[in-house]
């Protein structure tokens, strides 16, 4: 090589794209987070141990979530969206319907909400299970009341069925409900 010109080195360039690197920093910190719940309450969790564990820096955690939390709220998210079209793509579904499909979902999924249930994380399902029923505060006042109705209904059972060990059926508690 002559004197003058310089020598290029390679790039080290991830073959990842953006999508894929942030997709595997989410699937890792949610991995790695779910497996802390299983030792210990997610406030004894810090974020350094969970960026560890998950082999991802601070950084990308931050530009993924603004707090421990949203990983188990993103986390549910998806596991709701797995069922959300039976309930959102039915109009006027009947709360019997409504509450069968949530708990056949739950039962589904037992092991997960029985960690959220045993760490004390079962008030991160209101928002969605609102979200579900259709609530918004915006809407007109018969709606927003009806949707809130159902919404706050089905979070409190949902409550109560965990606080007794989830041991009741769906189809047990939908014969409870009004015909």
């Amino acid at each position: 090589m002559g004197a003058g010109k310089m020598e290029q080195k390679a790039k080290n360039v991830s073959p990842f794209s953006n999508e894929s690197r942030n997709a595997y920093v989410v699937e890792h910190l949610t991995s790695s987070m779910l497996a802390l719940l299983e030792e210990k309450p997610i406030v004894e969790i810090t974020v350094s141990e969970l960026c560890d564990m998950a082999g991802v820096g601070r950084t990308s955690f931050y530009r993924n979530y603004e707090e421990k939390e949203d990983i188990v709220k993103a986390y549910i998210e998806n596991l709701f969206r797995d069922w959300l079209g039976k309930i959102k793509g039915v109009p006027d579904l009947p709360v019997r319907e409504t509450v069968r499909i949530v708990f056949s979902h739950f039962e589904a999924n037992r092991d997960f909400y029985s960690l959220l249930n045993k760490r004390g994380l079962v008030y991160l399902l209101k928002d969605i299970i609102l979200d579900v029923c259709g609530f918004a505060p915006e809407r007109e006042m018969p709606a927003a009341y009806a949707s809130a109705y159902v919404g706050f209904f089905l979070y409190g059972w949902i409550e109560v069925w965990f606080r007794r060990g989830m041991k009741d059926k769906a189809e047990e508690l939908i014969a409870y409900l009004p015909q």
